[in-house]
């Protein structure tokens, strides 16, 4: 089959490091690290993490550090956080982290901001990250972190060492209007959780772009729009594939985390029927197919949103499984670079 040509949206990467059920944040991580080597042979355009903190099933609590293992091991994709959630951290401390990561791997990182702790409560409080005001805070920390990129001015008794100078560019992340309207504010790049929050896509990405004021970083708006995108030989072999996913947000309705399961765990007559609306709820941002139904789908996301990049993430069982269907879509949407 010759390979299409090649489709102008870039895509992206947002890997979860999902610790599959009988194995082990190790086995994640080494998934992780491969699966970024595919990524930057096949010429995907970024590779991001997420932070996570107390879920037995995602390995990227610590984000810096397998930030810098993925970009150890790659040579030319972009490696970033999608994202740090600033909440859980003092500015100076991820200036500094992000500073080290630029360092050491010039003009290849990524700083995404989140501002949910990505966690629950109990764990937040455990993190140790009291401050007054709480989100209220976000966008003080925003600037505050900001500042410890550009040069040192006379006199500044605080600084980022290393990270004052270094062009590390910061996105804000988001699922709903809030950073949205924060990103347009400060002209910064942003990207929509559609991938497990989709409701407030399109009114978020209108806002973005209607209240979008120019800044050193950008002068004009940048969106990514985050998308599950599972590939397979056919159509009903990735639908199989994404029940580990239906199943996953499926038990979270109920309260439920853990591990990922196997698809064939997913039995429909296991769930309510609120339960099953509220997993594909969720998860409507999604593209699940052969290769060619995967790319009529992604096609139609950015038709709706006008999307400058996409970021795919492919919650899969099995490891091989998930190699492929990143190579699949790579080869369907035209991607500089080679899967093999």
């Amino acid at each position: 089959m010759p390979t299409p040509p090649p489709t102008s949206v870039p895509l992206s990467i947002l890997d979860l490091a999902p610790i599959t059920a009988g194995s082990t944040p190790a086995d994640a991580l080494r998934n992780t690290r491969e699966l970024a080597q595919l990524a930057d042979r096949s010429g995907y355009t970024r590779y991001w993490l997420a932070e996570h903190h107390n879920m037995t099933g995602i390995a990227s609590a610590a984000t810096a550090v397998v930030i810098g293992h993925v970009a150890g091991a790659t040579q030319r994709i972009r490696v970033g956080a999608g994202g740090i959630m600033l909440p859980n951290h003092a500015p100076l401390v991820i200036a500094e982290q992000f500073g080290t990561l630029e360092s050491l791997f010039p003009g290849r990182i990524d700083l995404g901001l989140g501002r949910a702790p990505g966690t629950d409560q109990l764990t937040a409080r455990a993190l140790r990250r009291n401050r007054m005001g709480s989100d209220d805070s976000f966008p003080q920390d925003v600037i505050e972190l900001q500042s410890y990129f550009r040069p040192v001015q006379p006199n500044q008794a605080v600084q980022a060492v290393p990270g004052a100078g270094l062009p590390v560019p910061i996105w804000l992340l988001g699922s709903s209007l809030y950073s949205a309207e924060l990103a347009a504010h400060l002209g910064l790049p942003f990207a929509f959780a559609s991938h497990f929050a989709p409701r407030f896509l399109d009114r978020a990405i209108e806002l973005y772009r209607s209240r979008f004021q120019p800044s050193e970083a950008l002068d004009r708006p940048y969106v990514a729009v985050a998308a599950n995108a599972i590939a397979a030989d056919s159509d009903a072999e990735a639908q199989h594939l994404m029940g580990s996913l239906r199943l996953r947000f499926a038990a979270m309705a109920r309260g439920v985390r853990g591990q990922l399961p196997p698809p064939e765990a997913f039995v429909e007559t296991d769930w309510t029927a609120a339960e099953l609306a509220f997993a594909d709820e969720s998860l409507a941002c999604s593209a699940v197919g052969a290769p060619t139904t995967v790319r009529s789908q992604l096609q139609a996301l950015i038709a709706q949103t006008g999307a400058d990049e996409l970021i795919l993430t492919a919650q899969i069982f099995e490891h091989a499984a998930r190699l492929k269907s990143f190579a699949l879509v790579a080869d369907a949407w035209g991607l500089a670079g080679t899967a093999s």
